[in-house]
């Protein structure tokens, strides 16, 4: 398995800290608002790099925090009027909701920054008995990065111009200094107990304090595996976990770090601040989940996503001939997946996960099945066969495994929906009558609304035209 380590700046060969066990944390997000297209690429794309560990016979853990405190979050509380748990268990709820919608899978361990703050007055702590931490006058506890001498070893990004766009404070040692801890700052403030005052914690510190608690190992030169987290968290966010960790534990905090390239909407970078946030929730009322997916998987991770609808329209007609191919084997019970689909699905993700070299796999792959299909339509072991690779796409892409017809009455309202299931139960009470002329006038209405029927074992199914 070859990825792009972000530090090196080059492709390299995935080798474990421990014998075909991964350990895998990718930054979640801050839940003060629904989840956007920026946060559904960078699930993705993790969720895609775990699924192709896993069928290469690694074993996998990943861990995905959620950020419950932040200036964001108390904005939002003092704009609502709504206490921290109601506005942050709100949203981590919706952002579980789009994941699924989206077919990501769950991270093993999802922890809260508000219930690791034992951790991070630890760390905070250690930083600060080793002489890498200092206290402001007015109670705020800062990370000293000239203490460091690996700062910037990772972003490389430690120019006069990046370090002049960091928040300035004339009670900091050094520009690129960073808060470990946030002394309350009045009654409005958001506070926690803590041996330091009441306070609450820094950005940074929340994800090393959680990967050290719940993730690493602590007898390896390397915390843990493979860090991940969209391009923009390189610096200063990566950059400051790291730092904290090499000081308060002598430990590297990841042997590869991995970013995920941006989402842009008419060639701007998705912020919120420009006023072009695309939510997820906006795409699912227009577009099933699996056909979002399946647009944003079909770029690759690390190149930025210009994101519009004629693209994936066009991703969607690829994914329509995978399920025109399911649909012609309906029904059909798996055998085994061919060892040589596999074998070239996996070669082609081991390349830094090259998702255009796996998609033109899976084209060939449909092409190919259609063409043997249409020369022997009743051979039921090429039927069990092309059913196990289809499979094997869900497992690692994680598209396919919708019924067929269901895919293909996607888009349609609920009362258009029971007005054809209304004719299709009229039709069938009339060929129940051997009344086939009212039977075949049915199909003709149907035909005339869109709508495609077939009568199967499994009953009359139907499907957009």
């Amino acid at each position: 398995m070859q990825i792009y380590d972000s530090s090196l700046k080059k492709v390299v060969e995935l080798i474990p800290i421990k014998d075909k066990q991964l350990k895998i944390y990718v930054c979640g997000p801050t839940v003060y608002d629904d989840a956007h297209l920026g946060h559904a690429r960078s699930a993705i794309a993790f969720d895609l790099l775990r699924r192709t560990l896993r069928a290469l016979g690694f074993r996998v853990t990943m861990m995905k925090n959620f950020t419950d405190i932040d200036d964001k979050i108390i904005k939002k509380m003092h704009q609502t009027k709504k206490n921290l748990q109601e506005i942050t268990s709100y949203y981590i709820k919706r952002y579980l909701e789009d994941m699924d919608a989206l077919g990501v899978e769950r991270a093993d361990i999802e922890p809260k920054a508000t219930e690791s703050l034992e951790a991070m007055f630890a760390m905070i702590q250690k930083l600060l008995d080793k002489g890498c931490a200092y206290t402001t006058p007015n109670g705020d506890i800062y990370f000293d990065t000239a203490k460091d001498s690996e700062y910037c070893s990772l972003s490389k990004k430690c120019d006069e111009e990046t370090l002049n766009r960091i928040e300035p404070n004339p009670a900091k040692k050094n520009p690129a200094d960073f808060a470990l801890w946030k002394a309350c700052k009045g009654s409005d403030d958001v506070c926690f107990d803590s041996p330091f005052g009441k306070g609450r914690p820094g950005w940074h510190i929340e994800c090393s304090a959680m990967i050290d608690k719940h993730l690493a190992y602590h007898d390896t030169p390397y915390q843990i595996d493979i860090h991940g987290g969209g391009a923009d968290l390189l610096f200063p966010h990566h950059e400051n976990e790291a730092a904290q960790t090499r000081c308060a534990y002598g430990q590297k905090l990841a042997k590869y770090w991995m970013h995920n390239g941006f989402v842009t909407i008419s060639g701007e970078k998705m912020s919120k601040s420009l006023g072009n946030s695309f939510f997820i929730k906006d795409a699912l009322r227009v577009y099933d989940g699996e056909i979002l997916r399946f647009y944003l998987l079909g770029t690759h991770y690390r190149a930025n996503l210009n994101f519009n609808e004629e693209d994936l329209l066009q991703s969607k007609k690829r994914l329509d001939k995978l399920y025109r191919l399911k649909k012609r084997i309906y029904g059909t019970k798996q055998s085994t997946v061919r060892k040589e689909f596999k074998e070239n699905i996996l070669n082609a993700l081991s390349e830094d996960l090259n998702i255009s070299k796996a998609l033109a796999v899976m084209d060939a792959f449909i092409a190919n099945s259609n063409e043997a299909l249409d020369k022997n339509p009743k051979d039921k072991a090429l039927k069990k066969e092309i059913a196990a690779n289809i499979a094997f796409l869900n497992e690692v892409l994680g598209i396919g495994l919708k019924d067929p017809y269901t895919y293909f009455q996607l888009g349609i309202d609920e009362t258009t929906k029971e007005k054809i299931e209304a004719l299709i139960a009229k039709r069938n009470e009339a060929k129940k009558q051997k009344d086939f002329a009212t039977a075949d006038k049915i199909r003709e209405e149907l035909l005339n609304m869109g709508i495609s029927i077939m009568d199967t074992p499994q009953g009359t199914l139907w499907e957009k035209v």
